[in-house]
């Protein structure tokens, strides 16, 4: 009897795979497809088709004469050159590159603080810090901005008492910086709890190894922890980019209050719900909120990319 090679043994095709195998496999596809289509089903009714009908309006206007017509990218060419789509574009942008930094930075100095074990009273610190998260938007908005009223509010009975006159929040200079703090106030404890989570996984080892070292706290925060947490850090920056430009509940509730600073385009989530409801613009709509939404989707991922970087 004469033995091939191994090579040409191993080059040699696999059987055929039998009719019970063949049923066999067949089932666990199903099986499979079975699993998956509630989630596809799911995944296409509430994300796909929106997105799907709002392209499809998109490329039509309502005209005065002739209704509805196909108009292609006549209203993507209307939105790129709308100055009041890209004044709420620039507002937001603001809000962005300061209110998450700062609200970024608290809820990591918090995080560390209550990691750090050295925190009297963590278990109450931590949840008091987190409860705000728990507030409506909505009961948050309206509770600041009876705190900031200077009628009948926290700021106006400051005035009174001691015969000041302080800074109104709620004045177009200051609207945004008040609505920073609104969203700081909310999300700080929704960071930290990202961040303390992070941490809480950072084996202990490193840490005992950095002090035999002659690693100080501050060294072990820069050199140990910061750079162990750097996948909660850019989750967290991406979840804050995006809320800024989905920032809405906000403006809209302060807007009964300081109708002179917060306009119908003050931000463009704003400007898209007045065009779609106040104007019955829904198709012009529907195209700025695909723009808006390409724009964050271009910013998080730009984001995403530089975070994940390594060196």
């Amino acid at each position: 009897m004469t033995l091939l090679p191994t090579s040409v043994r191993a080059a040699s095709p696999p059987p055929a795979p039998t009719p019970r195998s063949r049923r066999r496999l067949r089932r666990q596809s199903l099986a499979g497809w079975g699993f998956l289509g509630p989630f596809v089903a799911v995944f296409a009714l509430v994300f796909l088709a929106p997105i799907g009908y709002a392209l499809y309006l998109s490329v039509f206007k309502d005209k005065l004469i002739g209704g509805t017509s196909f108009v292609g990218l006549e209203n993507y060419t209307q939105a790129l050159t709308d100055p009041r789509f890209w004044e709420g574009v620039g507002r937001v942008g603001l809000f962005l590159a300061v209110q998450v930094p700062v609200m970024l930075g608290i809820a990591l100095l918090v995080a560390l603080a209550v990691d750090s074990g050295r925190l009297y009273g963590k278990a109450f610190f931590r949840i008091s810090v987190f409860l705000p998260y728990a507030v409506p938007a909505v009961v948050a908005s309206l509770m600041w901005g009876f705190i900031y009223g200077t009628r009948f509010g926290l700021v106006g009975n400051i005035n009174d008492a001691f015969g000041i006159t302080l800074p109104d929040p709620l004045s177009p200079s200051l609207v945004l910086a008040s609505i920073g703090n609104i969203v700081t106030w909310e999300f700080v404890g929704y960071n930290m709890l990202i961040f303390y989570s992070a941490l809480k996984v950072v084996p202990r080892s490193l840490y005992e190894a950095a002090a035999l070292d002659g690693a100080g706290e501050w060294r072990i925060v820069t050199s140990v922890k910061l750079p162990a947490i750097r996948g909660a850090l850019v989750i967290a920056t991406i979840f804050s980019i995006i809320g800024s430009f989905q920032l809405f509940n906000e403006p809209s509730i302060l807007q009964k209050l300081a109708p002179n600073a917060i306009t119908t385009d003050f931000v463009p989530n704003l400007y898209t719900y007045s065009l779609s409801f106040s104007g019955q613009q829904h198709n012009y709509a529907a195209t700025v909120a695909i723009v808006m939404g390409v724009i964050t989707a271009i910013v998080a991922y730009t984001v995403q990319l530089r975070g994940m970087r390594k060196g």
